[in-house]
């Protein structure tokens, strides 16, 4: 039986790995805001278990029973934002949170009936995919926001739901999954993005835009 702790290093290791494909120490435990030296002890106990493999210069990775744990807690944490969303209206920028506390306790019979009544949905209010009871995850063509130019559309794929003080600020614009902008224009010197939703205009900094994924971009 996995404490709570080591499925979420599963889990950061698995998010980690989808930017790199070897995780270091220092990363991991930064992500995790952790000492080094706490990174290193759990490390030691998950290698130990066949769940990670770990070379001191290169880093960690996910061995396929580690992947699979990862993908279950995951799909937890997915199900129960969208849950606590749309059954209990609960705001987008406060279930990343309770879904941190309710992915490690939910039974499986659990999962299976949020999923049922949700509708098999195979994203979370964010937008991030939301592997299904197999642990498959559906691939995406979206791009990051920053890569856009003048004179472009779009639509909202995914935003990051770590910060729940940034998904406010988006929420203030609708920026949501699935709403559609256009570019106005875009300041030099990585300045800010000036967007037109819906008819309404808005402007979003750069930094901003970096937590921001698009997909359906045409040139208008």
């Amino acid at each position: 039986m996995l404490t709570h702790a080591a499925e979420d290093y599963l889990k950061s290791i698995y998010k980690l790995q989808e930017k790199c494909e070897k995780v270091s120490t220092g990363v991991l435990a930064e992500f995790l805001d952790v000492k080094p030296a706490s990174a290193s002890g759990m490390i030691k106990k998950l290698k130990s278990m066949n769940l990670i493999t770990y070379e001191r210069s290169v880093g960690v990775t996910l061995t396929d029973a580690g992947k699979e744990i990862a993908l279950e807690i995951i799909r937890h944490h997915r199900l129960l934002e969208l849950y606590l969303n749309k059954a209990l209206g609960v705001p987008w920028d406060v279930v990343h949170d309770e879904a941190e506390v309710l992915e490690h306790v939910i039974s499986e019979d659990v999962e299976a009936r949020m999923d049922a009544f949700l509708g098999y949905p195979t994203a979370d209010p964010h937008g991030s995919p939301i592997p299904d009871k197999n642990g498959v995850v559906k691939q995406t063509k979206s791009i990051p926001m920053t890569d856009l130019i003048s004179s472009q559309s779009c639509v909202v794929a995914e935003v990051s739901d770590d910060d729940s003080a940034l998904l406010r600020h988006l929420g203030n614009f609708n920026l949501y999954p699935g709403t559609t902008f256009k570019v106005i224009d875009v300041a030099p010197f990585e300045g800010p993005f000036t967007i037109d939703i819906a008819g309404q205009e808005a402007v979003i900094g750069r930094e901003v835009a970096k937590h921001i994924m698009v997909e359906n971009v045409k040139d208008t």
